[in-house]
């Protein structure tokens, strides 16, 4: 059997997931669509907008796209076909999950943010904890989503870096205070069209070129440094499978949702085409590159960036490699906009601050684009691997949230409550592994993760269905 048949297996196993598990999940939840949104019980012209789905599915999409399905991949296929894997069951079974329910408990939650939607299903320690979690978080998504496109923007052009970021910055600014139907409503299905043309192109020419797909791959650790793939591929490939920048990104297309039935598309759906995208950039990281070493030497010399570069000019020539790098600084801007736009929302429900006066809006966005700007300063790896640590972390917290709604609502909660336990795993193992954690040995991080792991869970089945005060009993 040819290799490629491989690929081809996994997007049909991501469209029968789409198909099958997004349903079920939409069924364990309990959709009402006669129930009235948020888009129109809160209306305010600025956040709260109504919208058709298709463009809010569009826009989901690129929000939580950002380069993770690109840069996560490229260095995950240097562990060889478990990258696929990982890709398949992750998008399906836990990104999927988690972002249906962050953008669904939103939208039952009135469009509140992810602190708010924790805090009413784990508690009010959790909820302050979140606030700032997620806060911080987006900050650094922000300056990580402004700084990738700024490099790959100077390898494009003869204009340096920093006059890229001053320029991307103001872009963020407008996107961050404007009304979301002005500019993101608007730019979005342009930005779309450089998407799709990235994604399709990329494979539709690895097809024509013949290329050997997978040609060094085995079912084995093949990273040249010898990483250890528990938990690092987990932490590495995030946004094409399970990412919990997504759930601070749901939350603002849940004020713009017209009816309830749409969430499968808009929320598990984005997430499946998020693992599609992983998908290709895996397979061009395996397959252009015939051996994790070669993959190596190019990550080297520049990093992933240099990865996008190099591959996009040889498969699709100058001008399809143009427009193919163009889709790829897409991605990470049309994610960085959204990042400080959930941070602003979320400082504004904090301290219960009215964003529908543009001055209200000001006095938050100001500062925060003044310490982005400070923190954009620092190395990007630096900010890059505490990035990778605190986005899952966010997501396995949420899983939690998102299982214990179930519980106490007497549902099926086993499919949130299962991947978050395996996340807790890869994240308490992770952080007591690495150096900018606890640098503890390998073997008793495992230990610690598993056991923290099991742990969670016993808490969660004995504690989750006690009801937590404040909490929307009508939700």
């Amino acid at each position: 059997m040819p290799n490629y048949v491989y690929f081809l297996l996994s997007v049909l196993a991501l469209i029968l997931g789409y198909a099958f598990y997004g349903s079920f999940v939409a069924k364990v939840f309990g959709v009402q669509p006669d129930r009235e949104t948020p888009a129109f019980k809160q209306a305010d012209g600025i956040d709260f907008v109504e919208m058709k789905p298709t463009k809010i599915w569009l826009i989901q999409l690129l929000n939580i796209a950002g380069i993770g399905p690109i840069f996560g991949p490229i260095l995950g296929a240097l562990y060889g076909p478990a990258a696929l894997v990982w890709i398949v069951l992750g998008s399906i079974f836990a990104g999927g999950v988690h972002d249906y329910f962050s953008g669904m408990l939103s939208v039952r939650y009135n469009g509140t943010n992810v602190p708010t939607i924790v805090g009413y299903n784990l508690g009010s320690l959790f909820k302050r904890i979140m606030q700032v979690f997620a806060i911080v978080l987006l900050l650094l998504v922000g300056v990580v989503f402004v700084t990738a496109p700024a490099m790959l923007l100077e390898n494009l052009t003869e204009i340096n870096k920093m006059t890229w970021l001053i320029i991307i910055f103001v872009y963020y600014f407008a996107a961050t205070i404007m009304p979301i139907d002005k500019i993101i409503g608007r730019l979005y299905p342009l930005f779309g069209i450089a998407l799709v043309v990235m994604a399709a192109g990329m494979i539709t020419m690895l097809f024509v070129g013949d290329y050997n797909f997978y040609a060094a791959a085995e079912w084995k650790n093949q990273h040249p440094a010898d990483l250890p793939m528990w938990p690092l591929i987990f932490i590495t490939i995030a946004c094409g499978a399970l990412s919990g920048f997504h759930a601070t990104q749901s939350p603002i297309m849940s004020r713009c949702m017209t009816n309830e039935k749409y969430g499968k598309p808009i929320f598990y759906g984005s997430m499946i085409g998020e693992g599609l995208i992983a998908l290709i950039w895996a397979t061009v990281g395996m397959t252009f590159y015939q051996s994790p070493e070669a993959l190596q030497a190019t990550l080297s010399n520049g990093g992933p960036a240099a990865v996008v570069n190099e591959t996009s000019l040889a498969l699709m020539g100058s001008i399809g490699g143009f427009c193919a790098i163009l889709g790829v600084i897409v991605l990470p801007i049309t994610s960085g906009d959204t990042a400080f736009r959930a941070a602003r929302l979320t400082i504004a429900e904090t301290f219960n601050y009215p964003q529908s006066a543009q001055m209200n809006r000001l006095l938050i966005a100001i500062p925060l684009f003044l310490l982005g700007a400070v923190i954009s300063q620092v190395d990007f790896n630096i900010i890059w691997r505490y990035f990778g640590w605190a986005n899952q972390t966010l997501a396995t917290i949420m899983l939690w949230a998102s299982a214990a709604y179930l519980y106490r609502k007497q549902k099926f909660h086993y499919i949130a409550s299962i991947p978050a336990t395996f996340m807790t795993a890869v994240v308490m193992s992770f952080i007591c592994s690495q150096k900018i954690g606890l640098s503890l040995p390998m073997d008793i991080s495992n230990i610690i993760g598993v056991v923290s792991a099991v742990l969670a869970l016993v808490a969660f089945l004995l504690l989750a269905r006690k009801p937590i005060a404040g909490a929307p009993t009508d939700a």
